[in-house]
């Protein structure tokens, strides 16, 4: 098994970090996702259909979208929530919702920040920026009931999708409220985290 990344990906954090959880043995390799699309490593462009990150390549299959690989390896390894019908279903609702809302805005916001070729007019910030407000008050009041994870005592693929952007958050300069950020920190305490930078940095 091989994961292509960038440690500015935080769609390729969500899937080093549940395979690094789960102890999945992978290698790994970084791809210049600043390069131009052709300009990439051959083996990549060959095997990435739309050629960006992340791409997961598990015997033969070619793997691509954070959330579809996290199903994937949820289902086929029988981990992070993958052995339980239910807790799939559930996690499945949760990575469809990321993916239109903390997953929509959340890397844009931090993109206008970060760098100059994504900036964006006041408009199109102050609508990603209240969209932000509004998802990650969902996540907020969901978590509010003092659950350690996001579908109770377990940790599933849904908090590898839905924390993926949230340890960007200071780059992106937007709040992060109590109980995601209390969330976040139970995350933090799982021996296969390391922030993106360092996960993500090397081959």
């Amino acid at each position: 098994m091989k994961l292509y990344g960038h440690p500015d990906s935080g769609h390729a954090f969500k899937v080093k970090f549940c395979l690094e959880a789960g102890n999945i043995d992978h290698d790994y390799e970084v791809v210049n996702i600043f390069l131009g699309r052709n300009q990439r490593q051959p083996d990549f462009v060959a095997h990435s259909k739309f050629c960006e990150v992340p791409l997961l390549i598990d015997e033969q299959q070619n793997l691509i979208q954070s959330d579809a690989i996290l199903l994937h390896i949820a289902k086929k390894y029988q981990v992070m929530g993958g052995d339980s019908a239910e807790l799939m279903q559930h996690a499945t609702e949760w990575l469809f919702w990321e993916a239109n809302k903390i997953g929509m805005c959340l890397p844009q916001l931090r993109a206008h920040k970060k760098f100059e070729i994504f900036r964006l007019s006041q408009g199109a910030w102050n609508w990603l920026y209240e969209r932000y407000l509004n998802d990650v008050g969902t996540l907020d009041k969901e978590l509010s009931d003092g659950r350690p994870f996001i579908l109770g005592d377990r940790l599933t693929i849904a908090d590898f999708s839905l924390s993926g952007y949230l340890f960007f958050a200071d780059e992106a300069e937007v709040p992060v409220p109590d109980h995601v950020a209390q969330w976040l920190g139970r995350l933090k305490e799982n021996p296969g985290w390391k922030h993106p930078y360092e996960l993500l940095a090397r081959n």
